[in-house]
């Protein structure tokens, strides 16, 4: 870009965050600017060049005087653990989101919010199915009708199971991929909740990326999707994994059966995906496992 311009990131030290701040920050007319209270983000995913901020994202308006873009990615993001952590999730995506948008409005900033998949999810019960499910749809309600009460312009995306470098791979948080990778470099079963045929739209990181910045910069309105449209089931990705032992789990609130791939906004932008789930477990079969077996 030829113009100078302020961009905040909300969950900037997070994984999406992260990489989103590295390509933005490569072009060096921008000021980039994160946000972050480092619930699931972490001071390793800082990337060179990029101005961090450690509070809440309600409190925006405190720390940053003016900004162009903002890419409102810091909400609470997970569906089964959301029904324990009720009152953090209504905190992180209720309170954090009308803060943010009077932010955008008062700097005349365009935003783009990370909408959620389970929106689109069993025929349009997602919505329904988790407290976090909940929040994220009806923050899209929000955005719209706030945007159209106050002349902001925005856009609305929606992430389908990022994977790559810097998912969280232990703990509560931990996503399904780098769970699965970090099994297999200790030699542990993988699990899997039942059923296993519930499908995903695994889509990596880079190309979730390269989707938020055209549509930062193109977009307008909602139903930006950012997916891979090739779905596979859990236990697919397990065969592709191709563990030794296997462990099967109890049926979890929340845990969707499908979801339908909105993507047609985006194509028109320019954006493809080009990565897949089977090229990357294969690339961490040789990275990792293969010398895990060397070392015993």
């Amino acid at each position: 870009m030829e113009n100078k311009k302020v961009i905040v990131v909300t969950g900037g030290a997070g994984f999406v965050g992260s990489h989103l701040c590295e390509e933005l920050v490569k072009d060096k007319n921008n000021t980039v600017i994160s946000i972050d209270n480092y619930f699931t983000g972490s001071e390793e995913n800082h990337i060179e060049g990029v101005q961090y901020i450690n509070d809440e994202a309600k409190n925006i308006a405190d720390h940053i005087l003016h900004a162009d873009l903002v890419y409102h990615l810091g909400e609470y993001s997970r569906v089964e653990q959301s029904f324990d952590d009720i009152n953090t999730v209504f905190d992180f995506n209720t309170q954090g989101l009308i803060k943010v948008l009077q932010f955008c409005k008062e700097q005349n900033a365009k935003l783009v919010y990370s909408g959620s998949s389970t929106k689109y999810a069993d025929q349009g019960e997602g919505p329904h199915q988790s407290p976090y499910a909940w929040t994220k749809s009806t923050n899209t309600d929000l955005v719209q009708a706030y945007a159209k009460w106050f002349d902001i312009d925005y856009a609305i995306t929606y992430f389908y199971n990022v994977y790559g470098k810097r998912e969280i791979s232990t703990g509560k948080y931990a996503t399904l991929i780098a769970k699965f990778n970090q099994k297999m470099k200790n030699g542990e079963p993988l699990t899997i909740v039942a059923p296993g045929t519930q499908k995903r739209n695994f889509t990596h990181i880079d190309d979730i990326v390269s989707g938020l910045i055209l549509v930062g910069y193109n977009g307008s309105g909602d139903g930006y999707g950012i997916g891979n449209p090739k779905a596979y089931s859990i236990i697919e990705i397990v065969n592709m994994f191709n563990p030794e032992d296997v462990d099967y789990l109890e049926p979890r609130p929340g845990n969707r059966m499908t979801a339908d791939v909105v993507t047609d906004k985006t194509r028109t932008l320019g954006w493809e995906p080009k990565k897949s789930i089977e090229d990357y477990i294969d690339q961490l079969r040789k990275v990792n496992w293969t010398q895990s077996e060397v070392n015993n």
